[in-house]
């Protein structure tokens, strides 16, 4: 029987590596998803405060946009590593992707997914800035600590 494997997904080059090391490593027997979490835009957009300025209150409505072009960029790079595991010997019926809406927080979103069954979990690693993950840590490095069921491979 197959493993269940997770491939946390952005529309990075990182992500696109993770899903490559991924085909290379599993057995193609494997059971694969791609998740990708959606930041959450509808929370700014329904905002609504006499103390909003004028100026935001006129461009609340570009959040919706941004929100739209978001998901439609997410899904191209679900797509991309869909097509890009099938070609690599995956049959179509173990591989299955899914965007999420924010729920917690991305990493605390993963994780939960994580383990929530699944035997390994692959990302990619993220290029911030050094004072940045210091201060607030990267997606990777939460996944890291916060993951408790699963191997987390993150891929450079």
């Amino acid at each position: 029987m197959g493993k269940k494997i997770l491939i946390a997904m952005d529309d990075s080059d990182n992500a696109m590596r993770a899903v490559e090391f991924a085909a290379d490593l599993f057995d193609k027997d494997s059971y694969i998803t791609l998740l990708s979490v959606l930041p959450d835009y509808k929370s700014i957009r329904e905002f609504d405060s006499p103390s909003l300025t004028p100026t935001f209150q006129r461009e609340r409505s570009a959040f919706s946009v941004i929100e739209s072009q978001k998901k439609d960029i997410l899904k191209e790079a679900l797509r991309k590593a869909h097509k890009k595991l099938l070609s690599a010997g995956f049959a179509e019926d173990r591989v299955q992707w899914k965007i999420q809406s924010l729920e917690k927080g991305i990493a605390r979103d993963i994780i939960r997914q994580a383990d929530s069954g699944f035997d390994a979990v692959v990302l990619g690693k993220r290029g911030l800035r050094a004072s940045s993950a210091f201060f607030f840590g990267s997606v990777s490095q939460k996944a890291l600590q916060g993951v408790k069921n699963a191997s987390l491979i993150v891929v450079s």
